[in-house]
């Protein structure tokens, strides 16, 4: 740009572009309205005008999963900062790389409760990695490039930038895209390497070793050292919700997901192994069930996580690594390589390849009799989509059903609400999926109670040629609450039943979409492929069994050995 001075908001969207920016997901303001004129005049940034500010924020969240980069949502202030709090605090606790950018009533009246004023910077504090409150036009260029450093380094999280009005349309002289960082900020990447060996040492006697996967192998892009890994130690992997697709769900050391409605041999595996390594992940109650004592009593636990505040935070473990487990991985099989040759097939692999032809009986093939709607529903949608097409899912048992069933083949391909479990994070998500990806297919694993609640930015879709497919998994009920309700409070369905629910075919059709209705499972793969030869946004309103549970499960209370619904896996 030739002018000597420049507005506070061609400073912002000039840095954007700098950062790579090309999509931001937003809504615009009052207090907003400079950024949004030059945005408008900008050409290399595509703004996605959403219908709410939470899906804003889960699109980006969406959009970063898939590739890897920093997702950007914009929200005016007041009302418009505080919608964004849950889709934030989803991607913060997921590890997902989203700067938020939030108008902010002028600095002359902060605290005066002006129109559309919150305290955006102490409401964001708690669930943001960091978060700015601009004060001068000047800082402007140092503090958008500090958000998307902080934001997408170390372990990954959210930043916000609050942006009063009088800062963005005032005007500074400045030096564009600086390269300094705040000193104070340094995360730790590199391993100790004394622990590598210690690592080593274990893992080389171990003679029935496990390898526990969490969303930082995703994050990291460590799968391929992930397989490696357990090829050469003949050790059977276990994925966390977050990490499913670290590993090839049909690889023959895969057990699938861990934990509280995890495989059963899953969680048996871990009842048994003698060294426990895990990676990425930060060992919640999900995974680990309530009863601590009982999770991998004979192992020695290795974690390895680029946070130290995760380090022995939730459970203690015998060796911690503070660093990125990519290069932790490659330091680890440098030196197991030089310290032992692969063995011949062990005991333990033995064992492995029962429990995984188990869990093949479990989850593969649908069985004769036995299996619910749904999990036939999810099965069919495992079997119809090519391994590079992007499932989203919502929370509840449609979510668990689709951790169970859908044989997910290649990392950032399923997309979940891990930490948060946010109703209504699918569908945005999906919609931020297909604008990072849009040459493949991205589906929505939907319950009907998540998608009520985000299901407006079906006009997003329209407008803007978004073509997701929404797979509504249709009981007319809070399904996972129910669920609960049925085994654990005597059959009381207290308020779980949806009772009115629109015609999600009516609906969607009002929208503009593609729909049609799903009643048998055999009539799925047509649908299916209706919808993606439509050429537009699609909804399928699939009907389930109203008590259809998806099994097993730890019941409250419980631990990763006692978990119920277990009868169809009882062969080993």
């Amino acid at each position: 740009m030739t002018r000597e001075k420049l507005s506070g908001a061609e400073i912002v969207v000039e840095e954007l572009k700098t950062e790579g920016v090309e999509v931001a997901f937003g809504i615009p303001g009052g207090v907003l309205l400079d950024l949004y004129d030059v945005l408008d005049r900008e050409e290399a940034i595509r703004h996605i005008l959403m219908r709410h500010e939470q899906c804003a924020a889960h699109a980006a969240d969406g959009y970063a999963r898939v590739l890897g980069k920093t997702g950007v949502c914009i929200a005016t202030s007041g009302p418009g900062a505080t919608n964004l709090v849950t889709g934030l605090t989803n991607a913060n606790m997921d590890s997902s790389p989203v700067v938020a950018l939030t108008g902010q009533v002028p600095t002359s009246v902060i605290g005066t409760n002006a129109f559309q004023e919150a305290s955006t910077f102490t409401i964001t504090m708690p669930i943001t990695k960091h978060n700015f409150l601009v004060k001068r036009t000047e800082d402007l260029p140092k503090v958008i490039h500090n958000a998307f450093y902080i934001a997408n380094t170390g372990r990954k999280g959210v930043v916000l930038v609050d942006l009063p009005k009088d800062i963005l349309a005032g005007e500074a002289k400045v030096n564009l895209h600086p390269k300094e960082t705040f000193a104070g900020y340094k995360p730790n990447i590199k391993p100790n390497q004394v622990q590598i060996k210690r690592v080593v040492e274990i893992l080389a006697k171990a003679e029935r070793p496990l390898i526990l996967a969490g969303g930082g192998v995703i994050s990291a892009g460590a799968t391929e050292e992930l397989r490696h890994l357990a090829e050469f130690l003949g050790a059977p992997v276990i994925t966390t919700l977050m990490g499913k697709g670290a590993i090839p769900e049909n690889h023959p050391f895969c057990l699938g997901m861990a934990g509280m409605h995890g495989q059963v041999y899953a969680n048996r595996a871990i009842n048994e192994c003698d060294a426990l390594l895990a990676l990425g992940t930060r060992f919640s109650d999900r995974t680990t069930g309530w009863q601590l004592d009982q999770f991998a009593p004979d192992a020695t636990l290795i974690q390895v996580d680029i946070d130290t505040a995760e380090i022995n935070k939730n459970l203690p473990v015998d060796i911690p690594i503070v660093g990125d487990v990519k290069l932790a991985l490659s330091a680890i099989l440098a030196l197991l390589a030089k310290k032992r040759k692969k063995k011949s097939e062990s005991e333990w692999e033995k064992r492995i390849k029962k429990m995984h032809e188990a869990c093949d009986s479990c989850v593969g093939d649908i069985p004769k009799e036995g299996a619910s709607v749904s999990e036939i529903l999810i099965k069919e949608i495992s079997r119809i989509l090519d391994d590079d097409a992007i499932v989203t899912t919502e929370v509840g048992q449609c979510q668990m059903f689709a951790a169970h069933y859908y044989m997910t083949r290649k990392p950032r391909t399923f997309i979940s609400s891990g930490g948060l479990g946010t109703m209504g994070f699918g569908f945005p998500a999906a919609i931020g999926a297909k604008v990072a990806a849009p040459d493949k297919k991205v589906v929505d694993l939907a319950g009907d109670g998540s998608f009520l609640m985000t299901c407006q930015d079906l006009a997003t879709c329209v407008e803007n040629d978004i073509q997701v497919v929404v797979c509504i998994f249709d009981n007319r009920y809070l399904g996972m609450v129910r669920q609960w309700q049925e085994l654990f409070y005597e059959k009381k369905y207290a308020q779980t039943g949806l009772g009115i629910s629109p015609d999600f075919v009516k609906l969607a059709e009002a929208f503009g979409c593609y729909a049609e209705r799903v009643e048998k499972p055999e009539e799925l793969q047509d649908a299916l492929n209706n919808a993606f030869d439509s050429g537009k946004p699609a909804v399928l309103d699939m009907i389930v069994g109203k008590e259809d549970k998806v099994l097993p499960m730890i019941p409250p209370g419980g631990s990763i050995i006692g978990m119920i619904g277990t009868e169809r896996c009882k062969h080993i």
